[in-house]
């Protein structure tokens, strides 16, 4: 089938003059055959299937649990940095760590985890990442670390295949709880100030609907599902989803040359939890467009999803690399910038100079105290929902915010994938209900005080999961069926 990809003897070969010598031309996204130089495409396999038909829970070769395998891909453990790169053997017999640049040799070699079932090509070429990576850091020159600046260089971005989990989840969810429609908002006297008061009514509410999700991403590494912004900075390589899932192929070791790749350490077993939690954030998003009614917010009490059917496949994810290990008084910290090899999607972390910022804040917090005292002395306050504050005071926090302001600049703390708004995923056959209970008059505060409509639970960062989270019953668990 001219153009297109034949597998024999579970090999790729080309199919103009048949040869297995192939590897992947980034610029056209394409497979070239070194023999023939003729381009072809891979064949898709993730191509958007309907997720309302899945039936039990169904997982890909690839993702099957973890074995040892010793065949010519390999896993090679780093010495440095402790990171695990896969290797085609065929290739090469040594590589290098795209963490932290260790040469690896086949002496380090590890039980291999399995091969994933599809794989995603680069497609954006190492120059624009390059070009993406060097903006990103010269955005962010002044307060950054000087040693970082001196051993700053785009030579050390790497292509690496990174391992995720791809769910299908066919499920059924249903909400129950309160929610609050604005009726009127104004002004009270209180003392020598006024304050904003609310009327609102209060409805119970409820949702019932089949909640189709196609296509949720999850990192297959340990490491990096870890994503305590307080302890490491992998959060910046979660921020780049999400890929294109949809466009990849079948899984072929020709895809590894050139580039790193990571293994899998994780099975459906270590990842079930996560993504429960994840598809009931994004039931929760895909509810709070049927609730625009309720302004105020919504609390639910009560949550349940029943998982009818699932299908898990393992795939490699293509991200361009920029690591920089950063030592500062015994305390090691390895900052990435990433860029999504296929939407040029790029974030990173730049380690900060703590001193100068320091000092810089202290200065505008000086400056913030003298503005301050001023409108203290010369000017009234402003009203908040709760009560009225001095405007001097906000001087009085200028060199915190000024602070924080950088480290959020430098540092992207705050930076993740958004899975509850960015997955794909459908509501079909909606059930609703929406009851009158009472009005409550003279609410101080301009939303519902305990809503939890808007909650994520599931974003793996510790800051995010110590929120609100919901009264959840997950109703039962479902055989997996090997595919």
């Amino acid at each position: 089938m001219a153009g297109k990809a034949n597998r024999k003897n579970g090999l790729n070969r080309c199919p103009y003059c048949g040869a297995t010598d192939l590897d992947l031309n980034v610029k056209s996204g394409k497979l070239r055959c070194n023999y023939c130089r003729a381009m072809f495409e891979n064949i898709k396999v993730n191509a958007h299937g309907d997720v309302e038909e899945l039936d039990g829970i169904t997982v890909g070769g690839g993702a099957e649990q973890i074995v040892p395998d010793e065949k010519t891909v390999m896993t090679f453990k780093c010495g440095a940095c402790g990171a695990e790169v896969v290797v085609d053997t065929n290739e090469a017999t040594s590589a290098k760590c795209h963490w932290c640049r260790h040469v690896l040799s086949i002496n380090d070699k590890v039980p291999n985890g399995a091969v994933p079932d599809m794989v995603l090509p680069f497609s954006l070429e190492k120059a624009v990442a390059e070009n993406n990576i060097n903006s990103f850091v010269k955005n962010r020159q002044f307060f950054a670390h000087p040693q970082f600046k001196k051993e700053f260089t785009t030579e050390n971005v790497m292509g690496v295949y990174l391992p995720y989990m791809v769910i299908d989840v066919n499920g059924h969810v249903k909400l129950v709880g309160q929610a609050e429609h604005l009726v009127r908002s104004y002004t009270v006297k209180v003392g020598k100030h006024t304050q904003r008061r609310y009327d609102a009514d209060l409805y119970d509410v409820e949702r019932d609907f089949d909640l189709l999700v196609d296509d949720l991403t999850i990192e297959a590494s340990r490491d990096k599902l870890n994503q305590n912004v307080l302890v490491n900075t992998n959060n910046v390589i979660n921020a780049i989803m999400p890929f294109d899932t949809e466009n990849c192929v079948a899984w072929d070791a020709n895809f590894l040359r050139g580039f790193a790749s990571e293994k899998r350490d994780t099975d459906v077993e270590d990842l079930r939890e996560r993504v429960r939690t994840q598809v009931k954030d994004i039931a929760r998003c895909r509810a709070n467009t049927t609730m625009e009614f309720y302004g105020r917010g919504a609390r639910w009490d009560k949550e349940e999803l029943k998982v009818k059917g699932a299908k898990w496949k393992a795939a490699y994810l293509p991200v361009w690399l920029y690591s920089y290990l950063q030592d500062e008084n015994g305390k090691k910290v390895l900052h990435y910038v990433a860029v999504n090899a296929r939407t040029g999607e790029t974030m990173g972390s730049v380690p900060i100079y703590k001193g100068k910022l320091l000092a810089i804040s202290a200065l505008v917090e000086l400056a913030g105290i003298i503005v301050g005292t001023f409108l203290l002395i010369t000017m009234g306050t402003f009203e908040t929902d709760e009560d009225s504050v001095p405007i001097g005071l906000l001087g009085y926090a200028a060199g915190f915010i000024f602070y924080w302001a950088m480290k959020r600049h430098y540092r992207n703390m705050d930076k993740r994938h958004y899975h509850e708004a960015e997955t794909k995923a459908n509501m079909k056959n909606m059930k609703r209900k929406d009851q009158l209970v009472e009005r409550r008059k003279g609410l101080s505060n301009s939303r519902m005080s305990d809503a939890n409509n808007e909650v994520v639970c599931g974003a793996g960062n510790k800051k995010l999961d110590k929120m609100k989270k919901i009264a959840v019953t997950t109703l039962g668990e479902l055989p997996i069926q090997k595919n």
